[in-house]
């Protein structure tokens, strides 16, 4: 008898647990971030917020979205991140009360960027003139 495959899981809408899980680790990021005590000096004085933190379904991986204030410094503040990723591991361990912290990667937040786009092409004189009312 031929095996049945498993619905892909990527195409499922995440779970209770991973949205729970991921809105935790989100506020312990932001609040470590927000006291800046932190041993990289790219951090230290770096106001970051984290839009979002996206979980796996087996809650061993996590990405939290970011963006630095105003959008400066993208570059150097993401790999401060990625540097410090073990240091915020440790802590959301210690803090978030899970068997196991997920590994935390750090990427930018785009949609503000897509958003933006969306909103210009709206903006258009030949768009504007389709979408107006009669």
């Amino acid at each position: 008898m031929p095996r049945r495959h498993a619905p892909e899981k990527e195409n499922r809408a995440p779970g209770q647990r991973q949205l729970r899980v991921g809105e935790e680790i989100r506020h312990l990021l932001a609040e470590l971030l927000e006291r800046g005590n932190m041993r990289d000096p790219d951090l230290r004085d770096a106001t970051i917020t984290v839009t979002s933190v996206d979980v796996s379904p087996d809650l061993r991986n996590a990405i939290a979205f970011v963006m630095p204030l105003g959008g400066k410094d993208t570059d150097r503040l993401l790999s401060a991140l990625r540097r410090a990723a073990p240091w915020f591991r440790a802590r959301v361990s210690e803090k978030a009360g899970l068997r196991s912290a997920p590994e935390i990667r750090f990427q930018l937040d785009r949609t503000f960027d897509e958003a933006d786009k969306i909103g210009a092409l709206l903006r258009r004189p030949d768009v504007a003139r389709d979408i107006e009312e009669e």
